[in-house]
């Protein structure tokens, strides 16, 4: 569906992407992950045809984005981090305003604005004022203004920044509901909306791409070995020491409660651990697998200071 190929961009002087590619496939929810300068923004910028690149190609629905511009853009609902509403309009002012940019006939306008109002839950703030509204119904409404149309493909910049836990959770849940019917490319700071939502991760840092998987995978390849959490009743010196010395255990450290430990292993170990537990008269309790978190991945695949001669905040980016 789209095809991201060794894409860069300059401006000026700057570097903001350095020949990016990756694919999203149809009905494939991706998690677009960096730091703050990272070329995110950028990136996103590209795939909507906001900006020409500087070199490379990208291509949706086999359709080079540049030279099929008006087609791409018709397959395309973008959410970007800061919204252009219009405080002046009502909500189905704004929104059928943008079902009229978007080449809705008036017979289909209607419809097509109260379809989406329900969907995204702002039928009963149809006739209030856009600048009377609070961040969270504006967040709505910026998602709505990108599913006129019933775009193919959303690309949603940073949804739910600046939202309460609530209305963090509200659109959390209204996304997550496209997975799956849409393709979706979703850029966040929240790296839990990513792991909930998103199948595979790209991470960006310093216009380059670092790592690109599922997050289980990605996990997997940061820890290095298998990671097991286990609680055992007995001597905790004597366990850490025996269980230290079996065949494909890397290392054994104690857990922040008694009777808990933090085994590292080379292989898949558990079927015999557990028998040598019970074999020793000891109590297992619980054996649970232990993997990377996503933050974990992340700060270990980035760095945490973006070099000046790098960083893109200047022109509006992320």
């Amino acid at each position: 569906m789209i095809e991201v190929q060794g894409v860069s961009k300059r401006f000026g002087t700057i570097q903001a992407v350095r020949d990016v590619s990756f694919r999203v496939e149809p009905g494939e929810a991706l998690g677009f992950l960096g730091p703050n300068g990272a070329g995110k923004t950028t990136t996103m910028r590209l795939l909507t045809g906001f900006y020409p690149p500087t070199g490379g190609q990208v291509r949706v629905a086999g359709l080079d984005v540049f030279e099929h511009a008006q087609e791409v853009r018709r397959k395309i609902g973008y959410l970007p981090e800061n919204v252009p509403l219009y405080g002046e309009m009502t909500v189905r002012e704004y929104l059928d305003f943008v079902a009229e940019i978007k080449g809705l006939k008036r017979s289909a306008r209607s419809r097509a604005v109260d379809r989406i109002m329900e969907t995204c839950s702002i039928t009963d703030m149809a006739r209030r004022f856009i600048r009377k509204l609070s961040k969270g119904y504006r967040q709505r409404v910026g998602l709505a203004q990108a599913l006129i149309g019933d775009p193919e493909i959303l690309i949603l910049d940073e949804p739910t920044i600046g939202l309460d836990p609530r209305q963090i959770n509200e659109i959390r849940n209204l996304i997550r509901g496209f997975a799956g019917e849409k393709t979706l490319i979703l850029s966040t700071h929240i790296l839990p909306e990513v792991s909930m939502i998103c199948q595979r991760v790209v991470i960006i840092d310093q216009g380059l791409v670092v790592a690109e998987g599922s997050p289980e995978n990605l996990s997997a390849r940061v820890t290095g070995a298998n990671r097991l959490w286990l609680r055992v009743g007995g001597p905790d010196d004597e366990i850490r020491a025996r269980l230290a010395r079996l065949s494909g255990v890397v290392s054994v450290v104690a857990g922040d409660d008694a009777g808990s430990f933090i085994v590292e292993t080379e292989s898949e170990v558990r079927p015999e651990m557990a028998q040598f537990i019970c074999n020793a008269g000891w109590d297992l309790f619980e054996m649970t697998p232990r993997t990377a978190s996503l933050e974990d991945v992340f700060l270990n695949l980035v760095t945490q200071e973006t070099p000046a001669a790098n960083r893109t905040e200047g022109l509006g980016d992320e």
